[in-house]
Parts: C-alpha cells; sequence; structure tokens
C-alpha cells in the first residue's frame, strides 16, 4: 500500500530540483569554460573619470610624456651641423650639460649653491620662528588677530621686489639685505597659513578640552597646535617654492656668489649654456627639497596619512 504522503512530496521536490537546475551547454572538446556575462555589470572606468586616481600602469607614462616631448623638441631645435635656433639664444642640451661639468669640476658650482642655501636656510628658520607663533596667536585670539590684520594683510597683495630699494636704504648691500628680503617673502605667505590651519581646528576639539578642565596654554599646545602642524607643515612646500623663486632678485644686488649671482653674470657675457645650467640646478634643488618636505611630513604626520 503506497504512502500517500510520499505522494504529495515527490511532485513539490521534483518541481523545487527543475527549478534550481541549470542546464549546461555541451562544451567543445578543448575548449576553455567561460563565465556568463552578467546582465548591468559595470565596464571598466575610463582613466578621465573626474578626480580619480591614475592607475599605477599609467602614472609612468603620463609623468615622463611632457617632459620627454619637450626634450626632444629642444634636441631638434638645437642639434646638428645646421641647427634651427642660434647657440647664443637656445644652447643644446650637450652644451648645458658640459657648462654643468665644467662648473662643477672646478668647484664655481658648489660653492653658489652652498651659498643660496644657506641664504635660504636662514631666511626661512627666521620666517618660521617670527610666524608660527605670531599666527597661533592670531589664531587663537581674535584681539591679537585685529591687531595685526591691519598691517599684515595688505603685504600679501605687495610686491616683495618693491622693497629692495628700502632694504638697500636700511641695511646696505650685504648679506644682511639678501635675508632681509628672503625672510620677508617667506613670512608674508606663511603667516596666514598658519592662521587659517589654526582656525580650521574643529570648535568640538577646543571646548571638549576646556570642558575637561584645560587651560588656555594647555589647548594651544595640546590641541590647537598638534591638529594644525600637519597643514603647516605642508605648506612649508610652498614656502620652500617662494625661497628658490625669490633667491635670484636676493642675489642680484651686490652679490659675489649664489646661483642668482652666477645666473646674472653668465647673462652678462653671453653665456647662455650657463643661464640654463643655473635655472636647471634651482630646479633640481627645488624638486629634492619639495620631496625631502614630502617625505618628513609623511613620518611625523603618519597618523593623518592614515585618515587617523
Amino acid at each position: 500500500m503506497s504512502d500517500p504522503t510520499n505522494k504529495d512530496v515527490q511532485p513539490s521536490v521534483a518541481k523545487a530540483s527543475a527549478s534550481v537546475a541549470v542546464p549546461v551547454a555541451p562544451q567543445a572538446p578543448g575548449k576553455a569554460i567561460h563565465a556568463p556575462r552578467i546582465v548591468g555589470a559595470k565596464s571598466k572606468e575610463s582613466i578621465w573619470t573626474l578626480r580619480r586616481a591614475l592607475p599605477r600602469s599609467y602614472q609612468i607614462p603620463f609623468l615622463l610624456a611632457f617632459p620627454l616631448m619637450i626634450f626632444a623638441v629642444w634636441c631638434g631645435l638645437t642639434l646638428g651641423a645646421k641647427p634651427a635656433v642660434d647657440k647664443l639664444f637656445l644652447p643644446s642640451p650637450v652644451a648645458v650639460l658640459q657648462a654643468t661639468l665644467r662648473m662643477l669640476f672646478d668647484g664655481t658650482l658648489i660653492q653658489h649653491i652652498q651659498a643660496s642655501v644657506l641664504r635660504i636656510a636662514i631666511s626661512f628658520l627666521a620666517a618660521s620662528l617670527v610666524a608660527l607663533p605670531l599666527g597661533v596667536m592670531m589664531g587663537a585670539f581674535e584681539p591679537v588677530n585685529r591687531l595685526f590684520e591691519p598691517i599684515m594683510a595688505p603685504l600679501r597683495y605687495l610686491p616683495i621686489s618693491a622693497f629692495i630699494p628700502l632694504l638697500i636704504l636700511w641695511l646696505g648691500i650685504g648679506e644682511e639685505q639678501k635675508i632681509a628680503f628672503l625672510f620677508l617673502g617667506v613670512f608674508v605667505f606663511l603667516l596666514p597659513v598658519v592662521v587659517t590651519a589654526i582656525r580650521a581646528v574643529p570648535d568640538e576639539l577646543v571646548q571638549t578640552a576646556l570642558t575637561l578642565g584645560a587651560s588656555k596654554t594647555q589647548v594651544i599646545f595640546t590641541v590647537l597646535l598638534p591638529a594644525s602642524l600637519p597643514d603647516i607643515f605642508d605648506s612649508f612646500r610652498v614656502m620652500n617654492a617662494i625661497s628658490w623663486t625669490y633667491v635670484i632678485l636676493a642675489e642680484i644686488v651686490n652679490a659675489r656668489s649664489g646661483l642668482g649671482y652666477m645666473i646674472q653674470l653668465a647673462g652678462s657675457h653671453l653665456k647662455t649654456d650657463e643661464i640654463f645650467s643655473g635655472i636647471m640646478v634651482i630646479g633640481v634643488i627645488g624638486i629634492a627639497t619639495d620631496a625631502g618636505i614630502r617625505f618628513l611630513n609623511g613620518i611625523l604626520f603618519r597618523w593623518r596619512e592614515a585618515g587617523v
């Protein structure tokens, strides 16, 4: 005698099995089985997507493409038996390299680099020692900001080169004038950066510290400064670029050493290859120091890079 329960269950099981089973088409021998394409799946994103990081495989080609293009045009215009452009106006890469090696081996290039680096280091350190505490006070206390802002704000819009005659009148034509000029060029741009970084610290952090009993001095040194230092330190990259931009102007006036002096002297003797050499040396040093600042920033403030 058959069980009626089994009769009811068997059709249900068969129906469920039919709904789950997926038919697979027979494959020819030697051919791989490919997964079915999912309808609606997103295609690979374009490298021109807005604000999207460039894939690693494209980074080096894009990094080298434009410099190599410029170098190729430069070689095409200056190399050969009859170059398209006279060497007085545009020296060849070979001539620039020869001039650089010549000045490097006779010691003059190293001497000029040391003089410029020393001036920039002293002025950069002096500007930081003044701008950091003053910027912290202006960002933390509104009365201090109201006191100094009417004088500091217009300085950002004045051409720093216009102060050269005054600095010569006040300090003479020695090293003091050059360092003061570089100091002024860095200070007027670094100060507002410090003020903005201090004010960008969330007010919740300040209020929490005050609620826990911290004094104003403790809030400055344990909340405001640690939270703003990554942005301030990152701005040193811009200040470094400003310093190397202004060093040419600083060393024009009665200098006997420095890359700016070297470029001016080469220009007066129509040595275009040495002018190009000086410009490229400044560019290489600027890029190297910028990379050093970025490296230190990543080490000192690794917690920000990790998104903490």
